[in-house]
This record gives C-alpha cells, structure tokens and sequence, in this order.
C-alpha cells in the first residue's frame, strides 16, 4: 500500500508535488514491488519520481526528505550501473579477453564515488567516465540525503551484490551491469560482548597452540554458532609486548569469516611482519588486540580526516599505506601528524596525503583488547 499521509506531507513541502500516473514510467517501481513484497510484506511505500535537479533544488529536496524520515524509514534508489555496447553507444574499451576486468574497474569507481556520499563528487566521476548510469538522478539525491543524515553518525557503503548481464550471458556485446548497494552506520559492523570474547579466545589460544608445538598453522575450532562471526570484515591482529608494536597484519578487503580470520591474521602477526623478528616459542607477556573495520569511504581532502576517530588507507601510485585509528590516540598525534605518518608508512614521503594524485580513505574500527 502507499503510505498516502508521507506522500501528501511530502508533496505540500517544495520542490515535492504530485503527479498523475498517466504522465509516469512505472517502470523502475515496478521491478522494486514484488522484491519488497517478499523482503517486507507489511511495508508501505511512497514512490518517488526524480527527474533533473539543479544542485539548490536536490540540496532542498534532501532536506525535506531527511527531516521527515523515521528509524523505521528505508529509501531505495532504483538504477543500473554499466551500460556497455553499441546499443547503448558506449564502447569506451573492445570486447577483448579483459572486458569483464575493464567493466568491474569502471563500476567499482563509480560505486566508489558513491560511498563518499559526495554527490557532486558521484557526478563528476559521471562526468569524466562518461559512465552510463541511467538513474544517477535519485542515486545523486539519495547521496545527499544520507550526508544529512551523518549528522546522527557517520555511515558506510557496503557492495551488497555485483554482475553483470554479460557474465550470465556470455556475451559482453551488449552489457549491463547491476549493483545492490547499502548504507550503514558504524554499529552495524560491530560484534557483541560475547562475540568479542570469543574472539580474542580464538587469538589467544591459536598463539599459545604456535608457542606450545611450534606448528605453524591454526589448530582447529568448532564453529561458535554465531551469525555474527560468519561474517566477513576488514581485520587486523595486533601484539604488543611490554606496551610495544611486536606485529601487526591484516585486510581491508573482506576474506574469511571472522571467527576463521582471527586465528589466522593472529599467526601471520606472529610470525609474518617484515619489521620483526618471528615470535619465538619461549617469548611470554604477549597483549592481543583485534580490530574489526568498517568498510572504506573515500574522502577527497585530508581535511575530512579526524584523527582518533578515523584510521586512513593512502594510495598513491603503486604505493600504499594504513594506519589504525588507535595508533593515533596512543601516540597522541593531530591529524596533521598522523596523516604524515601515512605517508611515511606509505613509503610516499611525510606530505604524500596532500599530493593531488593522492586516493584518501576513512574507516573506524572496532577495537577488542
């Protein structure tokens, strides 16, 4: 059913009005109907036509939106990614052996662009791509919406799904390629106390299994039966010993389900940081601390960097660096300090973060001593 009290509440605040079915394409709520009648079968709905909006017309209309929204409210912009051929003039690269990489590199920018929550930044990517996203209207006001809605705590883009039309068919002549993308606050990465026990057990005995047998794989565990450690995030495993860094290893990019990382990313830490010696069997006093990523966000100046809060992921050229956002803290670093440090770690110099070529990354991590 639509929700006919937002829709008149919404259509009596400009640049909002309604509009008779007749004059609409159906089109794109209709392909999102049955899979919210599956997902969520006692939803209402509120349809929303977005056509081209001048910058102060989509600043007003996130606006509205943002102010109206509830807790209980989910707002889904309907678009496809890639449209590549010659159906859809756009034959940026051949149809070659490297066409399924090509398309994913020029899909991932643009999904990228979007988790800045930057619209003029997602628009400007458009812009120089030239990529054919066709509902890049109510993904540019959707942007703008949730940047107003970070006022209440930063949020996260999650790639949920990825294909394209190509890959099904075998036939990357006529391309489309689809996305499902969410967005979702810091707390939503986040594992329970138990969870957090669990895990650090999972260290613990995995570096008390190397030092006792010297084996230099993970003893086996019993799954723990929890959802939550089923799930994949970025991670890194940190030892300290006598309050100093004796190995640190982890990924950005989600692997292994966590309570199958840990362990591993615990002997890797141990034994595999170049900057130390391996952990020998008889060395005791070994402090663990786990930390669990939320994803990537691009930001487009260090000045959106807040040191304490944020780690940072740099690239620049072929080199990159990262740091936690708890280095900073212990340390007692300002976000100038830190994001030279960065660079330093880069191996890009202690002012690579402001080089114009430079690609900056936030993330906040959940940190489990």
């Amino acid at each position: 059913p639509v929700n006919e009290d937002l829709a008149r509440r919404l259509a009596s605040r400009p640049p909002f009005r309604l509009a008779s079915e007749a004059r609409l394409c159906d089109h794109s709520i209709e392909i999102q109907l049955p899979l919210l009648q599956k997902a969520a079968p006692e939803a209402s709905v509120v349809p929303l036509y977005v056509s081209s909006l001048e910058a102060e017309e989509r600043a007003r209309a996130a606006e509205v939106l943002a102010e109206l929204l509830t807790p209980e409210t989910v707002l889904i912009a309907s678009s496809d990614l890639t449209h590549y051929g010659r159906s859809f003039h756009y034959e940026p690269f051949p149809v070659d052996w490297a066409i399924a990489d090509r398309l994913r590199r020029l899909d991932e920018e643009v999904m990228e662009s979007a988790g800045s929550l930057r619209e003029e930044f997602f628009l400007e990517t458009l812009r120089r791509t030239s990529a054919t996203v066709c509902g890049y209207h109510p993904i540019s006001l959707l942007l703008a919406v949730l940047r107003r809605l970070e006022n209440g705590g930063e949020l996260f883009q999650v790639t949920l799904d990825y294909q394209t039309s190509g890959e099904i068919t075998g036939d990357y002549h006529h391309s489309v390629s689809y996305g499902a993308l969410g967005y979702f606050p810091q707390s939503s990465f986040e594992v329970g106390p138990e969870e957090q026990k669990i895990l650090l057990d999972l260290a613990r005995r995995t570096l008390e299994h190397y030092q006792r047998t010297g084996k230099t794989s993970p003893p086996p565990f019993a799954p723990s039966g929890r959802e939550s450690l089923r799930r994949r995030a970025g991670l890194f495993v940190t030892l300290h010993t006598d309050g100093k860094l004796r190995g640190c290893i982890g990924n950005v990019t989600p692997v292994e389900p966590l309570e199958e990382a840990v362990p591993q990313l615990t002997l890797a830490a141990a034994l595999d940081d170049p900057r130390f010696d391996p952990l020998s069997p008889d060395e005791r006093g070994v402090e663990l601390e786990i930390s669990i990523l939320t994803p990537m966000k691009r930001v487009l100046s260090p000045e959106d960097v807040r040191a304490g809060e944020h780690g940072a992921l740099l690239r620049l050229g072929v080199r990159q660096g990262l740091l936690l956002p708890q280095v900073a803290t212990e340390r007692g670093w300002n976000t100038e300090q830190f994001l030279k440090a960065l660079g330093v770690k880069a191996g890009a110099g202690t002012q690579a973060c402001w080089d114009p070529q430079a690609k900056l990354y936030v993330f906040r991590a959940q940190v489990i001593h």
